[in-house]
């Protein structure tokens, strides 16, 4: 019998994988692919699919973590618990970046898109709409839920439909050559496969979302086993279909032609395959996707910095204040809200990705040495059954570390400024904290 006041243990396994597909976005790839056409000398479905290695072997050591704690947690708690406390900070102060990011590059995503319907229109002023509408909505309390979001994923699903039957009618009635259809998967050269490692390395943000699957440990039916299989298939089907959506994309662009605009480079595949119709369309229906995301991310932000500032990790007196009428954390809104103005007028998308897979990065590298580490200690009943998670974990370190080492230098000294901010404020919160003690003794 259930416990009243327990979560209702309802989510079965295909619950869990349609939850992650919808936190992901079935179009993930999308708006980054024009970053990583660039990045990778137009080859992007191998940088997808060389993500996917890596993510595999990390979305293994999530599902294995989050066995061990099933009451639901995150990258902080499991580095936390299996490494050390002040490297579970460390963690979660990264992951503070991605959320302060994730809007800012949401903003700068829309700012663009809407640019293709009203190109009169400066930069600023979108960049400016899109933050106040953000801090706006946000302020009064309004949020996406996970109906619209799944209503949302499900007319993304339709397009996704519509562009690749555009895109193959478009490629067989103009290309002939069977070599043709291979010609995103090779890399020609040593210039490439360079490109190619630092397209991967913005590639994961295509697959950031998938460790939100362990939130719903206490609604799972089967958390013990659910759970890790789902963070598992969830992951391997956003890169498959990442894979196939920007396959088609690059067969049907001419290979070395430029984007008009890099940063809506999908929307452009579109309208060259389908029309000026297709074209509209998902250009919509992005916006429309990435405003939601927007809204949601700028809103997960501010709620992360109410939860420092109750702690005592960040100054209480103004990173804890509710407004009383909304619930909201109000100042933490309108910091974010600054910052997405600031940031999208000072950084490009592709830096803006590289800094949010900074800190994801860095989190997937801490999670793999977790689970490396518990793997270790963990008794097992014979030495295959403690070396086949110890393997898996290491390969995801490894991995993800070579990611982290690819990524943009810019991304990395901004980064590391914010690794060093937060060291510093963790050692002013420790010397508080210690005060009252060394003047007791």
């Amino acid at each position: 019998m259930d416990h009243p006041h327990e979560l209702r243990r309802s989510l079965r396994l295909r619950d869990l994988i349609l939850y992650g597909i919808v936190l992901i976005q079935p179009t993930a790839p999308m708006p980054v692919f024009g970053v990583l056409y660039e990045k990778s000398h137009g080859h992007v479905t191998l940088t997808i699919l060389l993500a996917l290695v890596a993510m595999l072997f990390t979305a293994i050591s999530y599902g294995r973590m989050a066995r061990a704690y099933p009451q639901g947690g995150s990258a902080f708690l499991y580095v936390g618990r299996e490494l050390h406390p002040s490297l579970g900070y460390l963690t979660g102060w990264g992951l503070l970046m991605d959320y302060v990011i994730n809007p800012l590059i949401c903003t700068i995503w829309c700012s663009s898109a809407a640019m293709n319907f009203f190109p009169h229109v400066p930069y600023i002023a979108w960049v400016a709409g899109f933050v106040t509408l953000f801090t706006l909505l946000n302020c009064n309390g309004i949020e996406t839920s996970a109906r619209i979001n799944a209503a949302v994923a499900a007319a993304l699903g339709l397009i996704i439909v519509w562009i690749l039957t555009a895109a193959i009618h478009f490629i067989l009635a103009r290309f002939h050559p069977a070599s043709i259809f291979l010609a995103p998967l090779l890399a020609t050269g040593g210039p490439d496969r360079t490109a190619i490692m630092r397209g991967t390395a913005t590639a994961v943000l295509a697959y950031i979302g998938f460790d939100g699957i362990s939130t719903l440990a206490d609604e799972s039916h089967n958390p013990h086993h659910d759970i890790p299989r789902a963070i598992v298939m969830t992951c391997l089907a956003t890169g498959i279909l990442g894979a196939i959506e920007v396959y088609f994309a690059e067969l049907a662009w001419p290979h070395g032609a430029r984007f008009p605009d890099v940063n809506t480079a999908y929307v452009f595949v579109a309208g060259h395959v389908g029309g000026p119709t297709l074209f509209a369309v998902v250009n919509l229906a992005l916006l429309l996707a990435t405003v939601g995301s927007g809204m949601a991310s700028q809103l997960g932000a501010a709620r992360l910095l109410y939860a420092m500032g109750r702690d005592g990790a960040l100054p209480p007196g103004f990173f804890a204040q509710v407004d009383r009428r909304h619930r909201i954390p109000r100042n933490n809104v309108i910091l974010i809200g600054v910052i997405c103005f600031l940031g999208a007028l000072l950084l490009s998308f592709s830096l803006g990705a590289d800094l949010l897979n900074f800190g994801a990065l860095l989190a997937f590298i801490g999670v793999n040495l977790s689970s490396a580490v518990r793997a270790w200690r963990e008794p097992a009943a014979s030495t295959a059954r403690r070396l086949a998670p110890l393997f898996t974990s290491t390969i995801g370190f490894l991995t993800c570390s070579f990611l982290w080492w690819n990524l943009d230098s810019k991304a990395k000294i901004v980064g590391s400024a914010w690794a060093l901010l937060g060291l510093l404020l963790y050692a002013v919160r420790r010397v508080r904290t210690s005060a009252p003690r060394d003047s007791a003794s």
